[in-house]
Order: C-alpha cells, then sequence, then structure tokens
C-alpha cells in the first residue's frame, strides 16, 4: 500500500471516528428534548429538564380542581334552584338540570374541534376559561340584583316571587354561558395535561398513565368542597355567595393556568379534520371499482419524518379491516399526480396517505364502544337529579344535624378517592400477577367493570327508594333517613373509577394524534346524550305511566305518590343489557398501530 493510500485510509478512519462522535452528541443532545414533537410556548423542540413533567401537570391539575369546584358549586344545586327560585317543579326541573347537563358536555365538540384543528389546547383552554369565569360573574350578579327578591328567599320554606322574562333570559345566559366554558375547556384539559408527559420516554409515559387517575381525583376533591359547604350553604338561601365563591375559584384556576405558561408542552394543530375525513371518503369512492391486491405493497404512505412535519403527528400503521377504505390509498401513478413545474403533486382527493385512512378506521372503530358508554351516563346523571330529590323526601336529620340532599355526592367523592387509591396500590398489582399483566385489568375490561357495578347502584337506589315509598305509604310519611343513600353513591362512584377514568386512557390513547381532544371529547359527548336520554326516558315514563292524567305517574311531585323504584329498577335492566352489547363490541374492538418517532419499530397501542 502506497503511503497517499495509506494516509488516505488513516484519514478515512478518522473521519469515521469524529462522524461517530459527532452522531453520539447528536443523539446525546436529542435526550434533552421530548421524543414525541411537543414544543414549547414559542415553538422550539420541548427541553425536558425545562417543559413538562410533574410540576405543570400539577399546575393542571390544581387548575382542574378549582374550576371544578366552580362548576359544582353551581351544577350540585341547580334543580334545588330552579324548584324554590324559579318555582319550577320536580318534573321540569329534573329535565331542565340534564338539558343543561347535556348541553355543557354538547360544547366539548365545539373545544375539541376548534383545539385539533386550528387553535391548539392551550390557547382553547384560555379562551373558554374565560368564557367560564364570565358567566359565573353573570350568574353571581343577576341572582343578588333581581332573582332572590324578596331578600332571603330560596332556602326550603320560602319561596322567592315571580319573575319577568327578562330576568328569566338573564338567568339562562348566564347559565349557557358556563356551560360553554367549562364544555369547551374540559376536553382540552385533560388531553393538555396528559400532553405533559412524553409517551415515548418510559418513565414518562407510566406517569402519563397515572396523571388520568390523579386528573378525575382533582376533579372529585374539587366537586367535595362544591358538594359539602356550598351545598350546604346554598341549600339554606344563601345561593349568592356561593356563586360568588365559584367565581372566585374560577378566577383563581385560570390565573395559575396563565401562570405556568413558560413551562408548558404544545403540539401544533393538525388540521381540519374533517377534511381528511372528506378526502378519505371521496377517494375510496372513486375507485370503488379497483381490484384491491393482498397486503399493503400497493398502499401510498409518505416517509415518516415529512409526515410528522407535515401534519405534526405519527404515522399509524395498516390495519386489516375496512377494507373499502383502504382504496383511498391505492395507488395509481397515472391518475392520482399531476405536474406542477418540476414535481409531481398528489392529489389530495384521489388518493390519500395509509395513516390518513387509519384515522378514519380508529374512529369507526371507537364509535361502538362510546355507543355503549351512553347508557351509563343515563345512570350517572341520576345522582345530580333524582337522587337528591329522592333524599329531599328522605328523613335528613343525622345527630341533630341537616343534612342538604345534594351533600350526599360527597360519598360519591370519598368513594372515588377510595377507589383509585384502592385499584391502584392494591387491586392492579394483585390482578397483575394473577394474569401476568403488570398494568392489572385492560382498559375496556375495566370499563366493563364500571358497567356491572353501576347495575349494583341502580338496584340499590331502587331498593331504597321501594322501602321509603312502603313506609310513606303505611301513613305518617317517610322516617327512612337519608343515609340510606349512602350505598348508591359509593358504588357510583366505584363505577366512575372504572368506567370514567378507563374512558379517558382509552379514547385518549386509542385516537390519532391530531384527534387527541377530540377523543376526551367522546367521553364528554357520552355524557351529554347520557343526560338528553335520561330527560327522554323519564318523559316518556311519565306519559307512559300517567295515562293522560288520571294517574300520578312513577316520577311526580309528591313522590310518596309515585313508584320511582321501578324506574330506578328500569336503569338497572337496560344497563345489564349494555354491558352484554359492550362485551361484543369490545371483543370486536382493534387497537390502532402507531409508528414510534424513537425508530422504524411498530408500537402497537394495547389498552391497558
Amino acid at each position: 500500500m502506497t503511503k497517499e493510500k495509506q494516509g488516505e485510509t488513516e484519514e478515512t478512519k478518522v473521519g469515521v471516528v469524529v462522524m461517530e462522535v459527532d452522531e453520539t452528541r447528536g443523539t446525546e443532545e436529542e435526550c434533552d428534548y421530548t421524543l414525541d414533537g411537543a414544543v414549547d410556548f414559542k415553538g422550539h423542540p420541548a427541553l425536558k429538564g425545562k417543559s413538562g413533567g410533574w410540576l405543570a401537570g400539577t399546575l393542571i391539575l390544581v387548575n382542574q380542581g378549582l374550576a371544578t369546584l366552580a362548576f359544582f358549586g353551581v351544577n350540585v344545586n341547580l334543580v334545588l334552584f330552579l324548584t324554590r327560585v324559579l318555582q319550577q317543579n320536580n318534573e321540569d326541573a329534573a329535565n331542565n338540570v340534564s338539558k343543561w347537563t347535556g348541553t355543557v358536555y354538547m360544547f366539548s365538540l365545539v373545544g375539541a374541534f376548534l383545539s385539533d384543528s386550528y387553535w391548539g389546547r392551550y390557547k382553547t383552554c384560555a379562551i373558554f376559561q374565560v368564557i367560564f369565569v364570565l358567566g359565573l360573574v353573570l350568574l353571581s350578579l343577576s341572582s343578588q340584583m333581581v332573582l332572590l327578591r324578596p331578600t332571603g328567599c330560596g332556602n326550603e320554606h320560602s319561596t322567592c316571587k315571580p319573575h319577568s322574562s327578562i330576568e328569566i333570559g338573564v338567568f339562562y345566559i348566564s347559565l349557557y354561558m358556563i356551560a360553554l366554558g367549562n364544555g369547551g375547556y374540559q376536553p382540552n384539559i385533560a388531553t393538555f395535561g396528559a400532553d405533559q408527559f412524553d409517551e415515548e420516554d418510559p418513565r414518562e409515559a407510566r406517569s402519563k398513565v397515572s396523571f388520568f387517575s390523579y386528573f378525575y381525583l382533582a376533579l372529585n376533591i374539587g366537586s367535595l368542597f362544591s358538594n359539602t359547604f356550598l351545598s350546604y350553604l346554598e341549600d339554606k338561601g344563601r345561593w349568592v355567595l356561593g356563586f360568588w365563591a365559584s367565581a372566585a375559584s374560577a378566577f383563581i384556576a385560570l390565573a395559575l393556568f396563565l401562570g405556568g405558561t413558560p413551562r408548558y408542552r404544545h403540539f401544533k394543530p393538525g388540521g381540519n379534520p374533517l377534511s381528511r375525513v372528506s378526502q378519505v371518503a371521496v377517494a375510496a369512492s372513486r375507485k370503488w371499482k379497483i381490484s384491491m391486491p393482498q397486503g399493503d405493497e400497493d398502499l401510498y404512505e409518505v416517509d415518516g419524518k415529512d409526515f410528522a412535519k407535515a401534519n405534526a403527528s405519527r404515522k399509524i400503521l395498516h390495519t386489516e379491516g375496512f377494507k373499502c377504505l383502504d382504496r383511498a390509498a391505492y395507488m395509481d401513478p397515472s391518475d392520482d399526480f399531476t405536474m406542477h413545474g418540476q414535481s409531481l403533486v398528489r392529489n389530495p382527493w384521489k388518493l390519500c396517505t395509509v395513516t390518513q385512512v387509519e384515522e378514519v378506521k380508529c374512529v369507526l372503530r371507537l364509535l361502538p364502544i362510546w355507543l355503549c358508554t351512553i347508557p351509563y351516563s343515563v345512570v350517572f346523571t341520576q345522582m345530580a337529579s333524582l337522587f337528591v330529590v329522592q333524599g329531599a323526601a328522605m328523613h335528613r336529620t343525622f345527630n341533630g344535624f341537616d343534612l342538604p340532599p345534594a351533600s350526599m355526592s360527597a360519598f360519591d367523592i370519598l368513594s372515588v378517592a377510595a377507589f383509585i387509591f384502592l385499584y391502584r396500590r392494591l387491586l392492579r398489582p394483585l390482578i397483575g400477577r394473577i394474569t401476568n399483566n403488570p398494568r392489572g385489568l385492560t382498559e375496556l375490561q375495566r370499563m366493563g367493570v364500571g358497567l356491572v357495578i353501576a347495575v349494583a347502584a341502580m338496584i340499590s337506589a331502587g331498593t331504597v327508594e321501594h322501602f321509603r315509598l312502603k313506609q310513606a305509604q303505611a301513613g305518617g310519611g317517610s322516617k327512612l333517613n337519608i343515609l340510606w343513600q349512602v350505598p348508591q353513591y359509593v358504588l357510583i362512584g366505584a363505577s366512575e373509577v372504572f368506567m370514567y377514568v378507563g374512558q379517558l386512557e382509552f379514547f385518549n390513547g386509542q385516537t390519532p394524534d391530531g384527534l387527541k381532544s377530540f377523543g376526551s371529547a367522546l367521553c364528554m359527548t357520552s355524557m351529554s346524550l347520557g343526560n338528553y336520554f335520561s330527560d327522554a326516558i323519564v318523559s316518556a315514563i311519565m306519559q307512559a305511566t300517567t295515562a293522560g292524567g288520571r294517574r300520578p305517574g312513577w316520577i311526580p311531585a309528591d313522590l310518596n305518590r309515585g313508584h320511582m323504584d321501578r324506574f330506578y329498577f328500569l336503569l338497572a335492566t337496560l344497563t345489564a343489557v349494555d354491558f352484554v352489547v359492550y362485551v361484543a363490541c369490545a371483543g370486536w374492538y382493534k387497537c390502532m398501530k402507531i409508528e414510534s418517532k424513537c425508530g422504524d419499530n411498530e408500537d402497537e397501542t394495547v389498552s391497558d
């Protein structure tokens, strides 16, 4: 070997070593950044040590607790406000509460759409929280100035004077501002909190799973104060003080949220999902006559890095099923591309990426599971309406202390806190040892357990009402103490831990990166439709059981003349049927498969 060649070889070796060192340094530098594509508030790649994590997560948890305190300061006693202040009957008040609560959760779709498409989660949360605060301030002012007249009315013994249509109109404007603000904020704050943890990092991925449990716990701790102290004040007619306390809590929550701005991690919005879904439908319909080959070799997809830059999300790998939609990704070079200058440009209405097709498949697979969660929400909404009405008809004194009916939901909150701790510390490790799966029950299994416990809750409520009626109809009124409601509240709380926490994790994990807020909104809209269905069922039952006004019906103004126990048993039966359908849908469900940003390995997202 000549000296020149030997020198070139040595230089080449040195060059290789330098390149390896540079690559190592580059890898070390990349380790300082998140791997899931998050950015800081300036739009730069997010540094792990200076953004996100439990510091940002804790701020969001406190924000959620305070905002929930504010919301339930209105929600928990709304049925009593409508009956005592606005003088509505029990049926109308319960239905109005269901409609309002349903609207709160329906607005979550608006917030999720704006977040995923245009604003991003941070901006969406901030804007809707401002609307929420303004709605609470207007409610407090209207109650103080015009609704609570004469002064001191609105308690159990003194009703308020009739109100003009303008006064009632201002009340409902403020009420639905609260619905818009809270509804648009809720699905985004849950997802925004989860964004603070890098799921490509094993340690932060475990924290992300834990976050959803703590998020639901913060929600319940926030409502605990509303359901005890604020509920007691409002039951005694001190509505104005309760509403102003809610407004102050919402304002502090907003200030804390804005104060954490430099610390948060953000994800860029992925654009309008409706156009992406429409493109898949149009492209697939145009190629419906094509004979599709086996496998996915002829399906179109872009490079992972290019896709991430263009869509701010990860690629979803091809899955079997919904073969008709795969036609949208089948390449026909002669028709799907057009010359634009010096390069070929894809027509998105003729050819879609595999990821775009899989987004549609993910949503279609989620829909049956989502539909099965609606009957559970019908059961859950009874806690804010008929449980309160039932409690008001019971003996409410315990050791000389008068228990407000709405305050009984404190047992639901305590049950949620207890069962979150019990599941995470005892049941999950135990089940993990039995099944050899350290994560315990899957999300789908936990949701199924929630449905079973909900059936038990309705049976408990129906049994208590049966014996209350038996005493009342025997003469002298019912002496059954309100504390007999504790089991039904505890069972509802236990079912929430399995159903709603499982839902949050499942829909967040099983939706594509560009639809994460939509995944959380599915949980909210499940509650929304549950409230609307509850309204429809109550109205249908009353129409069927009153026989044109000849009988009092199952849920009359005077519960002692009705049969609300039969209504509870009917809900138990409907939920049991729903459970059977849910088991079939859960068995059919297929998890999406994503491509990890850490490498080319397939990362199949399984249901925890």
